[in-house]
Order: C-alpha cells, then structure tokens, then sequence
C-alpha cells in the first residue's frame, strides 16, 4: 500500500529569509513606519526584537513588511474570521407547493406560512404543478400561476419570474428589500 505525501500547506505571508526584495518598506510592532531600509538591516532588526519580519503587502514598491509575532499574528487573524463566519447568516431555501384545485382556506394556511418563512429571512420556491387528470388541461396552471402571482406581489419580491415545465410551474420569492429580518432587529 502507497502513502502519498501530505500535501505543503500554503503559506499566506512570506516570512524573514523568504522575502527576496533588495529593499523593504519597515513597520515596527507599534504600527510606525520606520522608511526604506535593506532587507538585511531589516532582518537584523527583527532578530533584535525577537519578533519576524512579515511582507504584508509584497506585491507593492518597495515591499511593506512588518515586525510582528507571526504565530500570534495568524492566531488574530483565525479569531476575525471565526467571528465573521459567527455572524453570517445562511438563507435556507424553503418550498411550498400548490395545485389549481386547492381551496381558499388552503391557500390562506399556505400564505400565513410563506409570510413566516420570509420573516426568519429565508427565499421560499413555490411550485404549482398538475397531478393525475389535471394534466389533460394544461390551462389550469396558466390561471392558478396568475393567481399566485397576483397575491405574491403584494407580500414578497418575485426574483425569478415563473418557470413553466410540462406539468409544473416554479417561482422563487425573497424578502421585499425595504423589510429587515425579524431576528436581526433590535428590541
């Protein structure tokens, strides 16, 4: 049995000797700029310090680097985005589905329900399709699509308009854009 090697992972920052410019742009840890000096006066510096010396920006003229604890400095930055990543919100994709022969009451449940789905914040598919001997009058959908759509407007923003296959019809609806989240709101 062959083992393949683990994969190198890839470095985000060029770090002390990796840095290969004649002349660097030098930040000290206080965030102050200390000019353009040498790359070896500037890992000399570092060395000093007891910290390295991260190209934070090395694709501009002279490269900008950075004096830095480099371990602490990716700790930081694996913090920012675990709280960003925290603070996102995932929309879910619910659906509902009607036929023409659905009752007004029906209708109304599902409405109340739509309405609920689009306040937690999530899109809502509808899907209007035909069963059994309803697909032998395909104008069924055109007027049940219509209907729907007449009452949807009113509630929600349409972002894909109706979708018509053989024996079904699909909407996409979101949130209207004036509206915020009921879980995003401040008491």
């Amino acid at each position: 049995m062959k083992y393949k090697k683990p994969r190198a992972k890839k470095k985000l920052h060029q770090i002390n000797e990796e840095i290969k410019a004649p002349r660097v742009r030098l930040i000290d840890e206080d965030k102050k700029q200390l000019g353009v000096v040498p790359i070896a006066k500037a890992l000399e510096v570092a060395q000093e310090k007891d910290l390295d010396l991260v190209a934070i920006s090395p694709t501009a003229d002279p490269p900008v680097c950075r004096l830095l604890d480099y371990g602490k400095y990716l700790y930081s930055l694996q913090k920012k985005a675990h709280e960003a990543q925290k603070l996102q919100r995932k929309v879910h994709l619910k659906e509902i589905k009607f036929t023409p022969v659905i009752g007004e009451h029906d209708i109304e449940v599902k409405l109340k329900k739509i309405k609920q789905f689009l306040e937690d914040g999530n899109k809502v598919k509808i899907t209007i399709w035909l069963r059994g001997r309803q697909k032998r009058k395909p104008e069924m959908l055109g007027v049940m699509t219509d209907k729907i759509m007449n009452i949807l407007t009113e509630i929600a923003e349409i972002e894909s308009p109706p979708k018509q296959e053989k024996w079904s019809c699909h909407i996409l609806i979101g949130k209207k854009k004036g509206e915020k989240d009921a879980k995003t709101k401040n008491p």
